[in-house]
């Protein structure tokens, strides 16, 4: 078929026009890429009716608590150890006077259990030379009976029979508001005997081995005899060893400031303590020479 027969050129519908060859240098389009699907949470399953939720076993399983024997008695254990050792550390703690002391304090009373040793050993010295002295005498006899009257005036001093003088202190106790207690007074008395203390008279009054004091604030009695402020200690000894006795921390002299009471220590090298007791013979007791 020509161009004359078909004049416009168009193309019969019963004819198919040839492909297109793409070209090489034209790139093919790239193909779109999918979209990704969308992942939906999966719904928690509903509890069925009657089935419970791992919180709620897990509750059931904590309370109440089971608590076994063999437990209950571990826990008792630990209990006591523990208040145990809660006790030992607040007592550790709380109530050592000497764990706050001051250097001049300790050393204070470092120079006192001294002091207290010495006395001991020169006590142990005497002992020794009398018996030395015994032993080594021409006259014996002699030298039994002049230690005898010796030891009749010491004894005599213990037993408040008899009058004293040496050095010593003088202790004055003011109780302006009636706070002293007997008991503090017999502290004040057991501490002046463990530092050496060898004849002590309060007010008018003798203390020996069974003097006792009671009473209350203000109406204290020694020996059954009535005594009032201010209260005055006479007490032969070494002052040296008295004083700091008194003034060591936590001791009479503290315990009393706390009571709002006045302590007053004053050294002398005289003291006389001329308050006597009767001689008192014993009922049962007899010596053991006779």
């Amino acid at each position: 078929m020509n161009s004359e027969e078909n004049p416009k050129g168009d193309t019969p519908k019963d004819e198919v026009p040839e492909a297109v060859v793409p070209s090489a240098d034209v790139p093919a389009p790239e193909p779109e890429p999918e979209p990704e699907p969308k992942l939906e949470p999966e719904p928690k399953p509903e509890p069925e009716p009657g089935q419970r939720t791992g919180r709620q076993r897990l509750a059931a399983v904590l309370w109440p608590p089971r608590v076994t024997r063999a437990q209950l008695i571990v826990a008792v254990l630990l209990f006591v150890l523990g208040l145990g050792l809660a006790i030992q550390v607040r007592s550790n703690s709380d109530n050592s006077a000497l764990r706050g002391a001051r250097q001049e304090d300790l050393v204070r009373i470092l120079d006192e259990l001294d002091n207290r040793t010495q006395r001991l050993e020169d006590e142990k010295q005497r002992l020794e030379d009398q018996r030395a002295e015994l032993e080594n005498s021409s006259d014996q006899a002699e030298e039994a009976r002049r230690q005898t009257q010796q030891k009749e005036q010491q004894l005599g001093i213990l037993a408040g029979t008899v009058a004293a003088q040496g050095p010593g202190i003088t202790l004055t106790i003011e109780d302006p508001s009636g706070t002293v207690e007997s008991d503090m007074l017999l502290d004040t008395i057991q501490e002046l005997r463990a530092a050496g203390a060898e004849a002590i008279q309060v007010n008018n009054i003798r203390v020996v081995a069974d003097t006792h004091f009671t009473g209350t604030g203000g109406e204290i009695e020694v020996d059954g005899k009535r005594i009032t402020a201010p209260y005055t200690f006479k007490v032969i000894g070494k002052p040296q060893d008295l004083e700091p006795a008194l003034n060591i921390p936590g001791g009479v002299v503290q315990t009393l400031e706390k009571e709002q009471a006045t302590a007053t220590v004053t050294r002398s090298e005289k003291i006389v303590v001329d308050a006597l007791r009767p001689a008192e013979r014993p009922d049962y007791a007899r010596s053991s020479s006779q």
